[in-house]
């Protein structure tokens, strides 16, 4: 990982273990209309980790019989927030992961691109004190992929010498339009992924792992 010049980094299953949060974010907000519809809702998050909840709740709104209007969508969206925000601090670090962004961040370019609205995870990375490692942070409604090929034009990168570092599908095509490498952060949520994906693969970010990683 020293190699590359800049690294994407999402957020949610990479930096904090908080996939898990999440969906227990959305089923408390759905399981009182049907416990068929909130298992439904558990696996569409699960597998859909980097996508926005502006495209995820409209659609777990149509599964419950409601209105998909603006209003209800931002209400929504509101309470979701209200949910998550502090149990996403507090969920655990991913190991190594802060260590390595915090000796790294002078000497590698370190961009934050996440499917979270990007005034929330700004105000999260602020709180947990890694704000200042990130040259750039990316939240909804950037698209991964846009914002992957913004930075490569403005820091003037190859696309060889980029890394994204995430846990979805959605992180891995990013990086794959993009042309840049992709490092899956295995979870107990990506298994499909994890045996689609023939590239490198990493359980946590602790020095043994990182020495290994692009020789195993």
């Amino acid at each position: 990982m020293k190699e590359f010049k800049v690294i994407f980094w999402d957020f949610d299953g990479v930096i904090k273990d908080s996939v898990k949060v999440k969906s227990e974010a959305y089923i408390e907000l759905f399981e009182s209309y049907d416990s068929a519809i909130a298992d439904r809702i558990r696996k569409h998050h699960e597998a859909n980790g980097g996508i926005s909840r502006y495209e995820k709740i409209p659609l777990y709104l149509e599964w419950a019989g409601l209105q998909t209007n603006a209003e209800n969508i931002n209400n929504y969206c509101a309470k979701f927030s209200t949910l998550v925000f502090q149990a996403v601090i507090d969920a655990p670090w991913v190991p190594g992961v802060k260590d390595y962004l915090l000796a790294h961040y002078q000497q590698q370019v370190f961009i934050l691109v996440s499917a979270t609205p990007c005034a929330e995870i700004v105000d999260i990375l602020d709180a947990l004190g890694i704000f200042r490692v990130f040259q750039r942070v990316y939240g909804a409604p950037t698209p991964k992929e846009r914002a992957i090929a913004e930075v490569l034009k403005e820091q003037d990168c190859p696309p060889g010498r980029a890394l994204m570092v995430g846990d979805s599908e959605s992180d891995m095509v990013a990086a794959e339009v993009n042309g840049v490498s992709f490092l899956l952060r295995r979870t107990a949520e990506n298994h499909p992924l994890q045996k689609r994906f023939v590239g490198p693969k990493i359980d946590n970010f602790l020095t043994p792992n990182l020495d290994t990683l692009w020789t195993d």
